[in-house]
């Protein structure tokens, strides 16, 4: 297939071309927002710092309530989640566009109200770029993923130009109700939508367990950890271009509504630009090599524009900025999305987010300070500097390169049946594992634990340990708890095809006759009756079957 054709093969699925296409009308209805909010801000205060808060109040709420987003994103129907959001958000800016347009609107209100936007978008974005993966085959993921980013940056591009002349010709008011019309196609097309819903076969978990699971799961897994960290770094330096731009359009340019329109409109030309050409970006460099230069290119735009007091030159640096925008953002998108696997995506998703906007949010109040302070200049510069350094980073963090796991889920593991009547609720459950292990082997065995280990505890397992017999050298036993029954069953479901690889190595090394013996008990006090004390004494019991993958 062609780069280009790859680029755009997600448009042959009626579903995600119909979603797209109302996606893309809300986006321009944010743009618009965004446009007259951020110069609604400069009319009432002429500060930098306020103007930059405007950037920071909608990040803001993604970093608190993400991950609680991503976390309801996994556990209900995503679909359902947009609609809500989606609702959410057309009426608070109905509630705007009114204020504004009677006048009622203040520097703090105008805040409180993109704050709110903020929040709403905080339980959509998880929701859907999670059910991105249920439109499109995996391979044409990272496809799916750059025409979502070209979506908003064709919003950008053409945009802010016309927010610009609606704020200019009519007022912020009218960018406002602009913004709360485009919500009713999005609206529209979902409600009529009616995907095929997978059956769920275990219980939804308890929000605050499921976000703890979320949280567990990306701080043990190496690779989600290293794209959360650089796009943390990359935020804080890329959010000077946004944040600034109004100041930019009125200090360094000495122009007005449009000029800034069209500075935001040249970002998103060059947003889209990339978007088209990252297929063969892809195809003809790695992950790191990608977001490097995605990385110095934006730290050289910025120069550009603090030596710059020409529009044409500005615009020229945006275009690059917008460049290296959505490569990058793209890029560390599809590869969390494809180093988590389906139980758990909306929720790496979310943390990604909140790093990539705490550094947008942290960094929009940092520069707006220092441009305020020091000189827009000056704000412009330490922002390249920061950029430089993210990319630095990646000599010592690189990221993985995408497509190399397959995490579906291996789906070997049964309930096992027990002699002691067991709840969802019954617990805490102590499984172990006997292991026979020759002196010879000891070494890759261990090796293998400690992946093992990793995997155990990112999937829910805790107080993990592997222990050695002293009367008999070759016997091993791998211990580790859960809460609850239903805790173990979430567990051993969630075991994918990559981890699989683990338990083969394990049971190539066992040396005994059959497969290793498996032991699941239940904890219990010796202060009180047992539970089921009247059906038998279940503390004598056990259930071992040596037969079933753990």
């Amino acid at each position: 297939m062609e780069p280009r054709s790859a680029a755009l093969a997600p448009f042959r699925l009626p579903v995600f071309r119909n979603i797209w296409l109302a996606s893309l009308l809300s986006s321009f209805g944010g743009v618009i927002q965004s446009v007259g909010a951020a110069w609604l801000m400069l009319e009432l205060t002429r500060q930098a710092d306020m103007v930059a808060l405007v950037q920071t109040s909608v990040a803001l709420p993604i970093v608190l309530l993400a991950l609680l987003g991503g976390a309801v994103a996994d556990s209900w129907d995503r679909r359902r989640v947009m609609l809500a959001a989606q609702a959410f958000m057309l009426l608070v800016s109905v509630a705007l566009a009114v204020c504004a347009g009677l006048g009622w609107i203040s520097p703090w209100l105008l805040l409180l109200f993109t704050f709110l936007i903020g929040c709403g978008n905080s339980f959509n974005a998880p929701a859907w770029q999670a059910l991105v993966q249920d439109m499109v085959p995996r391979q044409q993921l990272p496809s799916a993923v750059s025409l979502n980013s070209m979506g908003f940056n064709l919003a950008r591009s053409l945009g802010p130009a016309l927010g610009g002349a609606i704020v200019a010709l009519v007022g912020a008011a009218a960018a406002f109700a602009v913004n709360a019309l485009s919500y009713l196609g999005l609206i529209g097309v979902l409600a009529r939508w009616r995907p095929v819903d997978e059956p769920r076969l275990l219980p939804r978990e308890p929000l605050l367990s499921a976000m703890g699971a979320g949280v567990r799961y990306v701080r043990l897994s190496p690779a989600i950890r290293t794209v959360l960290l650089r796009s943390l770094t990359f935020g804080l330096g890329a959010s000077a271009a946004l944040a600034l731009l109004p100041t930019i359009a009125s200090r360094l340019v000495g122009g007005g509504a449009l000029d800034y329109g069209l500075l935001l409109g040249a970002f998103g030309i060059g947003a889209v630009l990339a978007a088209l050409g990252s297929a063969n970006l892809r195809d003809r460099m790695s992950t790191e090599s990608l977001v490097r230069v995605a990385t110095l290119g934006f730290a050289l735009a910025l120069v550009m524009a603090a030596g710059s007091a020409a529009l044409w030159l500005c615009a020229l640096a945006m275009l690059v900025a917008g460049a290296g925008w959505v490569l990058a953002l793209s890029t560390f998108n599809v590869a969390v999305q494809l180093a988590a696997p389906r139980w758990v995506v909306a929720r790496a998703l979310s943390l990604y987010q909140m790093a990539a906007f705490g550094g947008l949010a942290g960094g929009s109040w940092l520069w707006g300070g220092v441009a305020e302070g020091q000189g827009l200049p000056v704000a412009l510069a330490g922002a390249a500097v920061t950029l430089v350094l993210s990319a630095l980073l990646g000599l010592l963090l690189p990221l993985e390169q995408t497509g190399q796991r397959n995490l579906d889920p291996l789906r070997q593991f049964r309930e096992p049946a027990t002699e002691v009547p067991v709840q969802p609720r019954t617990g805490p459950v102590v499984v172990t594992v006997e292991w026979i292990i020759e002196e010879a082997d000891i070494v890759p065995f261990l090796h293998a634990m400690s992946e093992r280990r990793r995997i155990r505890r990112r999937d829910g397992a805790h107080q993990w340990a592997l222990l050695r017999d002293l009367n008999d050298p070759r016997l091993w036993i791998e211990r580790f708890k859960t809460a609850t029954w239903m805790d173990y069953l979430r567990h051993s479901s969630r075991i994918t095809r990559d981890d699989a690889d683990v338990p083969e190595r394990l049971r190539a090394l066992h040396r005994g006759e059959g497969p290793p013996r498996v032991r699941r008990m239940i904890e219990r006090p010796t202060s009180r009756l047992p539970e089921s004390h009247h059906a038998g004494h279940e503390s004598d019991h056990h259930s071992s079957d040596p037969t079933r993958h753990v």
